[in-house]
């Protein structure tokens, strides 16, 4: 079997067993049944993952950014310049990026990996080279990529996922950098959860009516253009493959092999932001059961992300009107990540604090 495919055959669905153990420790803990709302299905869910209650620890935490740029870029529909990509490389490896604060702030390892940045990158520290291409092509012309472009870029996602987990990381963040990547993302979405483009394409990096106007009408064409035009009631199977190679990234499938890589080690994977969500779907149609691995750890401002999520069944941990990407998001949530299991561990039951329940 190639890479990708013994990493899909590796996934395991949630544990039915250690779930329902999870939800009954979360019911005897000191609490009222519920009163941690939204923590007590993250560490159910966890809990699944592993096949054990209470669940591992996720920490330490390792964000992996995945870098590439979109030949969309050339049709407008964002004013920052391509270069930008490449600058911003050499930021998060300086230390001098949001990213890089925050990942001090929680302890996560960073690696920057390059598998589609248009230029060549000199080799650093904290740097992974596995350059699939010089950027896609225009996706609103044709594909953005060929189907092996597409594997290899999941397989580099893979590869990175196993590295962290053997490095030590027992949980993973998904960071991103690529100009025009909320275009692509927007593609994406549509392409899996049948959305119209103006409801899931945003304004990204800040751009002003006319473009944002123009940013629609290009995810629109894409979507044509590639043969992926559906609407909410089109209940047609999506090719995970092909949808990828027509409308996505290069950073897009790496972070869906990135996704899949965890899910098949069972190691938690904080996703980010729109970019991530994008790349979840397909992950998610490659591997049905790669969902139950993955946490969302914030909702993006991009009105496509919030399409994403509910698409996956995931429910965001904060919002916080945040569209940086980078794996920002991911990395203020690890830290409520680690509450929701850390009290699985530590907190008394009402029998061990004898302290008395609620009467039926």
């Amino acid at each position: 079997m190639t890479t990708l495919e013994e990493t899909v055959a590796a996934i395991p669905p949630a544990d039915r067993e250690a779930v329902a153990e999870a939800r009954a420790h979360q019911d005897r803990l000191t609490k009222p049944q519920g009163a941690l709302g939204a923590l007590e299905d993250v560490a159910v869910r966890l809990a699944g993952a592993a096949g054990v209650s209470p669940p591992p620890l996720p920490a330490p935490p390792a964000l992996a950014i995945f870098a590439a740029d979109h030949g969309v870029h050339a049709r407008g529909v964002t004013p920052w310049p391509q270069e930008v990509t490449l600058q911003m490389v050499g930021n998060f490896l300086a230390g001098g990026a949001v990213a890089n604060a925050f990942a001090t702030q929680v302890g996560a390892s960073v690696t920057v990996v390059d598998v589609g940045v248009a230029a060549d990158l000199e080799p650093a520290p904290g740097l992974t080279i596995s350059k699939v291409a010089y950027g896609t092509a225009d996706l609103s012309r044709g594909p953005a990529m060929t189907r092996e472009q597409v594997v290899a870029a999941l397989e580099a996602g893979i590869a990175v996922a196993r590295d962290l987990v053997a490095q030590g990381a027992r949980c993973l963040v998904t960071g991103d950098m690529g100009i025009a990547n909320t275009t692509a993302s927007a593609a994406l979405i549509c392409a899996f959860t049948g959305q119209d483009p103006a409801v899931v394409t945003g304004r990204g990096t800040g751009v002003d009516d006319e473009t944002l106007t123009r940013k629609v009408e290009v995810v629109r064409e894409a979507l044509r253009v590639n043969g992926l035009e559906r609407g909410p009631g089109d209940a047609r199977e999506v090719p995970a493959l092909e949808t990828l190679a027509a409308v996505g990234g290069l950073e897009h499938a790496a972070i869906a092999g990135f996704v899949l890589g965890g899910a098949a080690l069972r190691v938690p994977v904080i996703l980010d932001g729109v970019i991530a969500g994008a790349a979840a779907l397909a992950a998610a149609a490659l591997a049905p059961d790669a969902v139950d691995h993955c946490v969302a750890g914030h909702r993006s401002a991009e009105p496509g992300h919030a399409v994403a999520l509910e698409h996956l069944g995931l429910r965001p941990l904060i919002e916080l009107g945040m569209r940086l990407g980078e794996g920002t998001g991911g990395l203020l949530a690890h830290p409520l990540v680690c509450a929701a299991v850390r009290v699985m561990h530590e907190g008394a039951t009402f029998d061990s604090a004898g302290v008395t329940d609620k009467t039926a």
